[in-house]
């Protein structure tokens, strides 16, 4: 943080919707800046499938330069389906981000907001307010583009090491009691496959560890068949859920469909001293330049990163900055602002100026 208090952000609009939803994502933040102390400074930076098609690279030495200088990095959303490296794998700044700078705990919040609609029968008397912390620099991931394929067979290798866990589990115990202070269960779930596999088994000896350091944290542990069953029939009884990177990824994909889908979800890749703030959903081209795009998410990564900030350097504006955002955000869908994957007809622009009114 600059000697005036500002807090420099990295922006990495990205490639199709990303630069549309993260344009009312800075005018928040603006609006926030012109109601509190806060004091921001935005530097744009390129990053994606289209920066890969015109210089042959996902992001220049110099995005990666701004990422590790600023005090935290907004993302919109990278990669298009259409270009490709040659092993036909898609362009993905975002999961290079986490590798580069070690940002293991992938944070996937999931709140029914009011007056948008869940899948789940009872969900919007009982709410949804969960968290998936999906570890995001190694499990079957750390495989990536290492993989080995013959005629006769593919392998992949899952990896999970007691440095990166042993920091991931401190991090979601420390998430719960945060959340148990401000009124939440303050409840952590263990997902894992420990019957099965001994990496797991490796992964639960380590959680059960950690829970000893917490007693005050409530720590349960389910298989995460069992646990997918249970996020369906009843989501209201999760609270905070920590898992290994593949099951993260589909899981919080799912967590995010009983709240409304992608356009709803924000999300963070943290480490120890780096942050990513972007929205769960893709680049979305089918809908590129038309205005439908639903900057929720996006909108509601950067209370996410409001609150970080306010944890990280102990600033007391930030996190209520971050609180108005979503509750901004909850007035306007309980106003009735439909978005046009809901079958509404509020696009990008009507979404943004209703949240900026809201604040």
């Amino acid at each position: 943080m600059s000697a005036n208090n500002t807090l420099h952000i990295a922006v990495l609009g990205g490639d199709g919707i990303g630069p549309e939803v993260m344009a009312p994502a800075l005018e928040v933040l603006r609006k926030i800046e012109a109601t509190t102390e806060l004091k921001f400074r935005f530097t744009d930076a390129p990053a994606g499938a289209n920066n890969y098609r015109e210089t042959g690279k996902s992001m220049p030495e110099s995005t990666v330069r701004l990422c590790d200088e600023a005090d935290a990095i907004l993302l919109g959303a990278c990669g298009l389906p259409s270009v490709r490296y040659p092993d036909n794998t898609e362009i993905m700044p975002q999961v290079e981000l986490r590798f580069h700078f070690d940002l293991y705990a992938g944070v996937r919040p999931a709140r029914l907001i009011p007056g948008v609609p869940s899948p789940i029968v009872g969900a919007d008397a009982r709410g949804i307010d969960l968290i998936v912390i999906r570890e995001s620099t190694e499990g079957l991931f750390a495989s990536m583009g290492k993989g080995v394929v013959t005629d006769s067979e593919a392998r992949e290798t899952l990896v999970i090491t007691r440095k990166t866990s042993e920091r991931l589990f401190e991090f979601s115990f420390r998430l719960a009691e945060r959340r148990k202070a401000r009124g939440k269960p303050g409840q952590l779930t263990c997902v894992d496959k420990a019957n099965v596999f001994k990496a797991f088994a490796f992964f639960r000896e380590m959680f059960d560890e950690a829970a000893k350091r917490h007693p005050e944290v409530k720590a349960d542990r389910l298989y995460v068949d069992a646990c997918s069953a249970l996020l369906v029939k009843r989501p209201w009884d999760f609270d905070v859920m920590v898992m290994e990177n593949m099951f993260g990824d589909i899981l919080s994909d799912m967590t995010a469909g009983l709240i409304g889908g992608m356009g709803m979800a924000p999300s963070a890749d943290i480490g120890d001293r780096h942050a990513v703030f972007q929205p769960c959903h893709g680049t979305a081209p089918d809908i590129m330049g038309q205005g439908k795009a639903n900057p929720t998410a996006m909108i509601l990564s950067t209370a996410m990163m409001l609150d970080w900030l306010a944890d990280k350097h102990g600033i007391e504006g930030a996190a209520e900055a971050g609180e108005r955002i979503e509750r901004a955000v909850d007035k306007v869908y309980a106003d009735g602002i439909k978005p046009m994957e809901f079958g509404g007809s509020n696009g990008t622009a009507d979404i943004a100026k209703a949240v900026i009114e809201a604040l």
